[in-house]
């Protein structure tokens, strides 16, 4: 078996520290990002890049911890941290007994991100406070129906989680709803912010102009789809038409990341 290879990237913009670890498995490599700022920690990493984030978190000033969603890359340091540091962390309402159980994921999500350890959390309100601002906490269903946004409302602070990632979306996991992702992006251009900040992308300039054309890109491919399926393809059909190309990841999670939940998702919608 290949071995992973991680590396840690510590840089700031504005009043944000982001903390980028990278986890490489031959030419492929992802980004994992924690970000601190005005007291609070925004994602905790994976499990498994805990010997990168490790000194991040010693250095970095945080009261609270607030997570985007329950899964492995965003809570997967949270219970070391908790250990730690006697202080709260607060997640959306549904996924707090989640937190503190023991949950299981597929092996080759192990293999990357380790396995998450059980740890406490609180449910987040629709607003919070940290040190010299109030955030309000947007609902952003799309990727998980947990997932949300943060808005720093005294600097126009943008953090997406996993909402945003890229432009063009080629692949999503099975649990994903794809048309819950484009209302929630819409949703997003109705407030007022300036920078963006993404769990995998990091810092991304214009932000408005980026989530606009994810939008439109996702609309022509609604479109597209909704089209081919009305001319009495399957979604295997349009699916291999419109995604020609089949990605590593596809067979690596036999099938839990594919494009064909992007088909089956705005075909269903249609109905």
């Amino acid at each position: 078996m290949v071995k992973l290879e991680q590396s840690i990237d510590v840089s700031k913009h504005n009043d944000v520290q982001l903390a980028n670890s990278t986890i490489a498995l031959g030419p492929v490599k992802m980004n994992v990002f924690s970000f601190a700022v005005d007291g609070i920690l925004i994602d905790t990493g994976a499990q498994s890049l805990l010997p990168s984030f490790r000194s991040f978190f010693e250095q970095a000033d945080f009261e609270q911890v607030m997570l985007t969603h329950f899964h492995e890359d965003h809570i997967g340091c949270a219970a070391w941290i908790k250990e730690q540091r006697d202080i709260p962390f607060y997640i959306h309402k549904d996924s707090v007994e989640r937190c503190s159980k023991e949950y299981i994921y597929p092996k080759y999500r192990q293999y990357f991100w380790g396995q998450s350890e059980p740890f406490q959390a609180q449910a987040i309100g629709e607003t919070f406070q940290s040190k010299n601002a109030t955030w309000d906490v947007i609902n952003t269903p799309g990727h998980t129906q947990d997932h949300l946004a943060f808005l720093n409302k005294e600097t126009g602070a943008l953090f997406t989680g996993d909402l945003f990632i890229q432009e063009k979306t080629k692949v999503i996991l099975a649990e994903e709803n794809i048309v819950d992702t484009l209302q929630s992006l819409r949703k997003l251009l109705t407030y007022d912010f300036k920078d963006m900040y993404c769990c995998h992308a990091g810092y991304i300039e214009d932000g408005h102009k980026e989530i606009k054309n994810k939008i439109d890109h996702l609309e022509v491919l609604q479109s597209q789809i909704i089209n081919l399926h009305k001319k009495g393809m399957s979604v295997e059909e349009i699916t291999a038409q419109l995604f020609p190309r089949v990605y590593p990841i596809v067979e690596t999670s036999e099938g839990e990341w594919s494009a064909i939940h992007i088909v089956k998702g705005f075909v269903e919608g249609s109905r």
